[in-house]
């Protein structure tokens, strides 16, 4: 790997808090690999909110589903949340990688697939999705990973209601209703899942 950073084949990049990583439209033609920090594919819509599509941490990767496509162009912008830290790995240097290392190759295959399912779920989740049920996909998700009905938010409110395409206000108003009607209770830290 030494060598393959001091060649230029990969490298390490470093972006502040809220810089872009890849604008909408632009060419995708490395693999990154998010060493620190935090990555967000964001949509505004024509309404002018905006929609977090999908978020990426440590170990995540960009660009994985687009790279060898013979259409390699972001197609959202992509944006740092917090100061993030991406190791870049040419094109070329990688299908060397996937040449010499099967293991390599399989592993890089389960993400990349993993990924699009999850982005394709998502999608499918905020079409024709009331806010209630997108809060309540969110929160079976939540559940099944933290293998609880009590969860954990690891995210501001406001960020919540960015990653399910509503304003935070549309979020908190559907959050007290479904308390009312004693399918949640929650408070600044967590909601837990009563039905």
């Amino acid at each position: 790997m030494l060598a393959n950073l001091k060649s230029g084949k990969f490298k390490v990049t470093s972006y502040k808090k809220s810089s872009v990583v890849h604008f909408d439209g632009e060419t995708c033609s490395k693999l990154e690999i998010i060493l620190s920090g935090r990555v967000a594919v964001d949509r505004i819509d024509e309404s002018g909110n905006l929609l977090t599509i999908s978020e990426f941490y440590k170990n995540d990767i960009l660009g994985g589903n687009l790279l060898f496509s013979k259409n390699p162009y972001y197609p959202m912008t992509v944006l740092t949340k917090l100061p993030t830290d991406i190791l870049e790995i040419d094109r070329e240097a990688l299908f060397e990688l996937f040449c010499n290392n099967p293991v390599f190759l399989r592993t890089y295959l389960e993400l990349t697939s993993d990924r699009a399912f999850i982005l394709g779920n998502k999608i499918k989740h905020y079409i024709n999705k009331t806010i209630r049920e997108s809060i309540m996909n969110y929160l079976n998700y939540e559940s099944k990973i933290q293998n609880s009905n009590h969860i954990k938010l690891n995210t501001t409110k406001k960020a919540l209601a960015e990653k399910i395409g509503v304003q935070r206000t549309s979020l908190s108003r559907e959050l007290a209703k479904m308390r009312e009607d004693g399918l949640i209770l929650f408070d600044t830290d967590s909601i837990t899942l009563l039905k």
